[in-house]
């Protein structure tokens, strides 16, 4: 028995002994520990990136340390490296070729967030070509170069928030150059204003993932619009958080108003104005007794910024404009209360910046229509044309229906009449009688048919009477009327029987 425990005692001290220089093993000379082909140095106190790290390593986490500056060539000998953790460390600057190595093209995800960076040179991220998403938040950054971020063909995530960022390169974000693009994170800065068009160039999967809530922006009627269709679509930027979507009324810190929950303040910009929310045109036209607002576009931004406009009667304009025709807002806006004819031509205003003195000037052109004009040139409406059109086409459908007349038995048909002879019969009946001319029939030039030239004439009666008859002067059965040479022997008792006939007269 004792024997027995003494092998089991020592088994244990064996065993223990084993343990100890396995983990002894497993971890560097710096303290690191690694696990299959993970390699962890976080929280060691670290200044520099350790060296003779294992060559099998894919994922490499040195956060929460000191680490200062970055040499070139700081992962070499990583050709299997995909993940990069460098969070919570004091860089402030990084070297060109900092990530030059075998790995660059294989390197998936970069930390750099909560660190002491200040600028994003163009150079940084060169050689990560394969690189997909990319920490930054919350650093000092105040800047990013145009073409810092040209090289990420393959970047899908992008994380900024948390900075100093005053402006961003949008333009330089396109669908040929970041075709996998789906989240650019820039909440939590300092963006006084956003440059629209180039927002409205951005690619939709990129538009749709484009955060901006919680940043310094200026109450605009521009900017409100942008947050409001994103809001319609159903962005997830705008529908996750709602709350933290704010502007300062005047530039002012202090006036921060939450305008999805206080929409109020854009009313005007929706209904009394009437007209879309976009950066003001160089001309524009606006009917006479209506309102126009005139936007004063310029990148000068800030409460220090002042604004003034020159009307076409060289009036000056300040807020809050003057009594009657012209109001202006702490903006720079201007708005034409009710447009007149006077009104037209080239009003100029001029932003002027004291702290940095700066200044910028913008013109615009209005031309003032009159009612009677706008009226002459209305476009043809093609759609009210078509509906009356239609239902003319159903009222004559309808008359066809019920308005035709009911159709007669066919009458039985008569023999062609013989060769007519002049007869006399019954008389009181000269309205009904008929004189039918049948001149010769003639041949009318080659290759025409023969016409016959027949005319029907009726007669109207002769209104003059002599004891109780109509009276006709012989030779004469109307006006314009001759009797034929056969007739006129006739005496004039039996005119009156043969102008009255019911036997039509065929004359030759």
């Amino acid at each position: 028995m004792v024997w027995t425990g003494v092998m089991i005692s020592g088994s244990l001290i064996v065993l223990l002994v084993f343990i100890n220089q396995v983990q002894a093993g497993s971890r560097g000379a710096f303290g690191c520990l690694y696990a299959s082909d993970i390699l962890s140095c976080t929280g060691l106190g670290m200044d520099q990136v350790p060296g003779d790290m294992p060559v099998s390593t894919v994922t490499l986490d040195l956060s929460h340390n000191r680490i200062v500056d970055l040499d070139a060539g700081s992962f070499e000998g990583l050709p299997r490296l995909e993940t990069l953790r460098l969070a919570h460390n004091q860089l402030s600057d990084i070297p060109p070729g900092a990530f030059s190595n075998s790995s660059g093209t294989l390197l998936r995800h970069l930390d750099l967030s909560s660190n002491r960076l200040r600028v994003l040179e163009q150079d940084y991220f060169q050689d990560l070509q394969g690189l997909e998403e990319l920490l930054l938040f919350n650093n000092r950054i105040v800047r990013v170069e145009s073409q810092a971020l040209a090289g990420l063909r393959n970047l899908h995530k992008a994380y900024l928030s948390h900075n100093r960022l005053t402006d961003f390169p949008f333009f330089s974000i396109q669908k040929h150059s970041h075709p996998h693009l789906s989240l650019l994170d820039l909440s939590s800065n300092r963006l006084p204003k956003l440059p629209l068009e180039d927002i409205s160039n951005l690619p939709l999967s990129v538009q749709e993932g484009l955060y901006l809530h919680n940043n310094s922006l200026v109450c605009e009627c521009s900017m409100y619009d942008l947050f409001r269709v994103w809001d319609q679509k159903g962005y997830d930027s705008v529908r996750f958080f709602r709350q933290e979507h704010v502007c300062l009324v005047f530039g002012i810190q202090r006036g921060t108003v939450r305008f999805f929950q206080h929409g109020r303040y854009f009313e005007k910009c929706n209904t009394t104005l009437n007209q879309p929310m976009r950066e003001q045109e160089s001309s524009v036209a606006v009917t006479a007794g209506n309102p126009l607002l005139l936007h004063c576009v310029t990148s000068l931004s800030g409460h220090g910024v002042t604004f003034l406009w020159f009307a076409p009667n060289s009036e000056y304009v300040v807020p809050p404009g003057n009594n009657s025709s012209l109001k202006m807002f702490g903006n720079g806006s201007l708005e034409i209360v009710a447009a007149r004819e006077r009104d037209s031509g080239i009003y100029w205003c001029m932003a002027l910046d004291q702290r940095r003195r700066r200044n910028e000037t913008w013109e615009v052109n209005v031309t003032v229509v009159l009612q009677h004009d706008a009226e002459a040139h209305e476009p043809f409406n093609t759609g009210f044309t078509t509906l009356l059109g239609c239902v003319v086409s159903l009222v004559l459908v309808l008359m066809y229906l019920y308005l035709t007349p009911c159709r007669c038995p066919p009458c039985p048909k008569t023999p062609p009449p013989a060769t007519p002879t002049p007869s006399i019969g019954n008389e009181g009946t000269a309205g009904a009688s008929i004189l039918t001319p049948t001149p010769p029939a003639t041949t009318e030039a080659p290759g025409r048919k023969v016409s016959t030239n027949k005319h029907v004439v009726f007669l109207e009666p002769i209104r003059e009477q002599q004891n109780g008859r109509l009276r006709a002067e012989p030779g004469h059965l109307g006006p314009g009327l001759l009797l034929s040479p056969e007739l006129k022997g006739h005496r004039a008792g039996e005119m009156d029987s043969i102008v009255f006939s019911d036997t039509p007269i065929m004359m030759p």
